[in-house]
């Protein structure tokens, strides 16, 4: 009995796939639930697993097809047979392959950096839950080898410039290029991106945030905090909070144009940028309001590692009516955070610094923080952009107000 090996249904929002890497060949013997392909679409990247356990006797789509949700990837026979000893083959080949010294399965992004550089997950440590293998991990093993191949005497470098990626590489003595195909996922966000600059009429307002008052009620609770939730206590549930707070008092600002329509949003889903090799994403805090501090750190942490690993769901990236981004985790100073369409407004953080501030006709040093924001000048007036960082301001520097909710 054979059975079709199908591309899942993709969401509305997502129109076609990549296919990256195929893990089976024509023949191969495949264990049910075991990965047989990898997609990648605008967000995530998907695993196909076997239905059930058989022989792949088809594969009607190659490496770099594009495909459509429900579209014929591959046939399998359930009822070709195999010796033990062919099993046992396939059983190790997987072992190798897909599995890192201690048997914990690698995700599609490490499996696939790792076939597309011909690396053995063996000798790379692991550094996730468990002895995991990780793609910070991969890529820190890359650029290891980068720099070894840097300091090779010069003259045992001519002629022998190899890429590490795969690529259409064009090399002149010792000024080597590398061509690569742009992610898909790096691709959208350059689409949208250019689509925010031309469709919307963009300004940026400016404020800045005495952060004292959050930095000593941190260091007060931070040490109990994480003994009773088990997860640190960060600045981001501050914005967050803070963030909703303004949010509630001007609606307009969770709001989003669609034609000639202006949508008002009556819940608070923000989304949190997070940079990645792959190029930046945002997942999504769907009903932020109804979480608290714990619940919020929690579920920051939980993107950053899925973010890292590459499992984010469509479900963890879907929806938005705000977003945040925070550019001083990399010593940002000052910038102009760009709109994440359809959403009308982008909150962006920078790095903590001391400076001297004059307070009662003191000169003192205080922690400050320069806060931007943009927003889409067709629907948010500048009143109502300037009183919303305002109202950030105020409830940062009074944490008070987030923890009374007044």
């Amino acid at each position: 009995m054979s059975i079709e090996i199908l591309v899942p249904q993709l969401p509305e929002s997502v129109s076609d796939a990549t296919l990256i890497t195929w893990h089976k060949q024509v023949g191969d013997f495949v264990v049910k639930n075991e990965s047989l392909v990898d997609l990648e679409t605008d967000k995530v990247v998907l695993e196909v697993p076997a239905p059930e356990s058989g022989v792949l006797t088809h594969i009607l789509k190659e490496d770099g097809a594009l495909v459509t949700g429900g579209e014929l990837l591959a046939v399998l026979d359930m009822q070709a047979q195999q010796g033990a000893t062919s099993v046992s083959q396939s059983s190790e080949h997987i072992k190798s392959t897909d599995f890192n010294g201690d048997d914990i399965p690698l995700s599609p992004s490490v499996r696939r950096l790792i076939h597309e550089n011909t690396l053995d997950p063996s000798i790379i440590k692991g550094t996730g839950k468990n002895g995991r293998l990780t793609k910070t991990d991969v890529l820190d093993h890359l650029s290891l080898q980068i720099n070894v191949t840097k300091q090779v005497p010069k003259e045992d470098m001519v002629g022998q410039v190899k890429p590490l990626i795969p690529s259409s590489t064009i090399a002149s003595n010792l000024r080597p290029e590398q061509r690569v195909p742009m992610t898909r996922l790096r691709a959208k966000v350059a689409e949208r991106l250019l689509q925010a600059q031309q469709n919307a009429a963009m300004l940026t307002t400016f404020n800045e945030v005495n952060m004292q008052n959050v930095i000593d009620l941190r260091n007060e609770y931070k040490a109990r905090f994480e003994q009773k939730h088990e997860v640190k206590l960060g600045f981001m549930s501050f914005f967050v909070k803070a963030s909703i707070e303004a949010l509630k008092r001007f609606p307009a600002i969770n709001a989003s144009i669609d034609g000639g329509d202006i949508i008002y949003h009556g819940y608070y889903d923000l989304g949190i940028a997070v940079s990645t090799p792959r190029g930046l994403i945002v997942p999504v805090l769907h009903d932020a309001d109804q979480l608290d501090f714990a619940g919020i750190e929690k579920s920051i942490v939980d993107f950053g590692t899925k973010a890292k690993t590459g499992s984010l769901t469509y479900d963890d990236l879907k929806g938005g009516t705000f977003t945040i981004t925070n550019g001083g985790v990399f010593g940002s100073m000052l910038s102009t955070p760009i709109l994440n369409p359809p959403q009308c407004a982008i909150l962006g953080m920078h790095a903590i610094k001391e400076r001297a501030v004059v307070e009662n006709g003191q000169i003192v040093i205080r922690p400050i923080m320069y806060l931007a924001l943009s927003y889409d000048h067709r629907l948010v007036d500048g009143r109502e952009a300037v009183q919303f960082l305002v109202t950030i301001k105020e409830c940062l520097e009074a944490p008070a107000h987030l923890l009374l909710n007044i």
